[in-house]
């Protein structure tokens, strides 16, 4: 699981019995009806006047951008007077931008001063941010059951990220014993309360008969749920299923519709798709230059397959100007990471001197390498370079290949 960003949300308390009451809870409704210049308009006399509720949603709205220009400083200012004055929900406001480094320099120790300060208040926000903070072993040392015993307390008040959390450590057994039947019952809890992971957690255990029985109907409602509030694995979930009619009608449109939806947030795996629609021509105009972007996008995200695709783009002159000097530099970057394909590619490269010199040593080592992982091509190709060889030169070709996998596919 991707590790969880807390957002920490407006505060929408009563000022009590005051003159100023009716004013803040008319900001209060401004915001309900998304007029956030009304709400602005309201709360900022009253933070002026120094109440720290006031205080807070003013910073809220500098942070956001809403109702005024976004104004980080001016965030930071207002969060930081709120919670001088005790407010729970401005200090884990402060506690969330020193985590973040948002608008201050990143310092994991004052994000855990300040969520102490509101966790012990019993802020649901915090005690769930420090949860995180102990999970990641951010500003302290790494520690399962400590995050635990933080989540349980913010789950305990219906924080739906704290109940997604608890369920993803009792999915995978971090901190306390793997139980998916208990996992099922808190991500149930939090998707009630529309938490776009829980949701897709929700609709994976039920494919995977993970403490259910498998029901592919309600895991793909799950998924439904999950990308519509955008959830980038379950759009390219969903994009995947359209594209090869999996558990629903094929639907090329959709497909793309829930791939684009899941590449704009930067899922590579849906660039991957999208960039092999493109190439291939399914479901969408061929267009090469299309593919190079989208295969793009994700190679420099470090993702391997999409690495290969890239090189093999500026192999064959597709979408780019041929250049085979990239080619081998892509290829490279995913061989080094293990991929078969791509070692068999780079191999090929040495073997026709493309981009690089022509060396049949080096050609042998990376088709040794690809065979090694089940590469299709690999032992024909390394069998007829052998032709072409000294067996000094084959005994070099295999005793780099074992040094090469040694060093992890680094500096080969």
């Amino acid at each position: 699981m991707k590790g969880l960003l807390v957002v920490p949300v407006l505060l929408c308390l009563l000022l009590g019995a005051s003159a100023f009451a009716a004013d803040f809870n008319s900001g209060v409704e401004f915001y309900k009806n998304k007029d956030y210049a009304g709400a602005f308009g309201q709360w900022k006399p009253l933070a002026e006047l120094g109440y720290p509720e006031a205080q807070n949603n003013l910073g809220w709205l500098y942070e956001h951008g809403k109702g005024t220009r976004r104004d980080l400083d001016a965030a930071f200012k207002w969060y930081r007077l709120a919670a001088r004055q005790g407010n729970a929900v401005a200090q884990t406001n402060l506690g969330s931008m020193y985590e973040r480094g948002k608008g201050v320099s990143r310092s994991y120790e004052a994000a855990l001063r300040y969520y102490n300060r509101a966790a012990k208040q019993g802020d649901a926000a915090a005690q769930n941010s420090l949860g995180s903070m102990y999970q990641n072993g951010k500003g302290v040392e790494r520690d399962n059951k400590v995050a635990i015993e933080w989540y349980r307390l913010a789950a305990a008040q219906g924080n739906s990220h704290a109940e997604f959390n608890l369920g993803t450590r009792y999915h995978k057994g971090l901190g306390i014993r793997q139980d998916n039947k208990t996992a099922i019952k808190w991500f149930e809890l939090a998707a009630r309360k529309g938490h776009a992971g829980a949701l897709y957690n929700l609709g994976w255990m039920y494919e995977n008969e993970a403490g259910v029985l498998r029901d592919m109907e309600k895991a793909i409602e799950y998924y439904q749920s999950a990308a519509s509030k955008g959830e980038s694995r379950a759009q390219t979930n969903l994009g995947t299923r359209y594209q090869q009619g999996n558990g629903v009608p094929q639907d090329y449109k959709l497909a793309l519709k829930w791939f684009l939806a899941a590449a704009g947030q930067g899922d590579e795996e849906a660039q991957l798709s999208l960039g092999k629609m493109y190439q291939s021509g399914r479901g969408v105009t061929r267009n090469f230059e299309t593919a190079v972007k989208w295969f793009r996008l994700a190679a420099e995200q470090g993702y391997a397959t999409a690495q290969n695709l890239l090189g093999a783009m500026y192999s064959r002159g597709l979408g780019v100007a041929q250049d085979h000097g990239l080619a081998v530099d892509w290829y490279r970057a995913a061989a080094e990471q293990g991929d078969a394909t791509a070692q068999y590619n780079l191999g090929a490269k040495y073997a026709n001197g493309e981009g690089v010199s022509r060396d049949y040593v080096l050609a042998h080592m990376w088709w040794n390498l690809a065979a090694s992982r089940d590469n299709y091509n690999a032992p024909y190709s390394r069998e007829q370079i052998e032709n072409e060889m000294s067996p000094e030169e084959v005994q070099t070709a295999r005793r780099l290949a074992v040094e090469c996998e040694a060093r992890r596919f680094r500096d080969c």
